[in-house]
Order: C-alpha cells, then structure tokens, then sequence
C-alpha cells in the first residue's frame, strides 16, 4: 500500500490549506472530507492533481479492454 499524506498548511492571513498526496481518484475529497468540516466547511478552491485523474483513466482503461475482450 502506497503511502497517504495530508499536509496541513495554515497561512499568516488564517487561510487553511490542504494537500493530500498518494492517493488515486476522487478519495482524496473522503479523506478530507471530516477534516474541512471541522475548519467550517468552506472551501474556497479545490485543484485537483493529476494523480486525481489516474483512477478515472484507469477505469476506462479496464472498461474497453473488458469491451474488446
């Protein structure tokens, strides 16, 4: 199993930032999930990385080898 991060990063204005790192697909908004709401659950902006696509990419992946098969 691949390693999971949360980084927390609290800035000078207050502002809350985090960055999840290790994790494929949209999971990484369940890991968070708990923790936003407990900062008040206002989200500002979310970017997701590319590694957010992976599991999306692999998954169609899998569906046309499952078609062509």
């Amino acid at each position: 199993m691949e390693l999971q991060e949360i980084e927390v990063i609290i800035g000078k204005d207050g502002r809350v930032q985090l960055q999840v790192r290790g994790v494929k697909g949209l999971t990484c908004l369940d890991l968070t999930r708990e923790l936003e709401a407990a900062l008040g659950g206002q989200v500002e902006a979310r970017e997701m990385t590319p590694e957010a696509d992976e599991a999306a990419t692999e998954q169609v992946q899998q569906w046309q080898q499952q078609k062509n098969g």
